[in-house]
């Protein structure tokens, strides 16, 4: 049996420039991300490409030298599927 390389197609990227530092976020063709609010909990859905995304997303803020309070806006048509309620990634280094 043979395993293909994965290839990713990235649909879209999006800079953002904070104190000099700028975070590249990319998001996977075809991805699909939704957010619900249920009162007690919050879920997230989505596909195969949509968690990718996230989890890149996730890495970015992550990375070496990403200043404390570094974040991303995710929104409704925003990266978002219609109707998503808002979500935000946020770096915080305090305890």
């Amino acid at each position: 049996m043979t395993s293909e390389p994965l290839h990713v197609a990235i649909e879209s990227t999006h800079v953002t420039v904070t104190d000099g530092s700028a975070l590249v976020f990319t998001w996977d063709a075809d991805s699909r991300i939704e957010v619900r609010n249920l009162g007690s909990e919050v879920v997230i859905e989505a596909n195969a490409a949509g968690l990718r995304t996230l989890a890149g997303h996730l890495l970015v803020l992550a990375g070496d030298g990403v200043f404390d309070g570094a974040h991303l806006h995710l929104e409704d048509g925003k990266g978002l599927e219609e109707g998503a309620v808002g979500l935000v990634l946020e770096r915080s280094d305090e305890e």
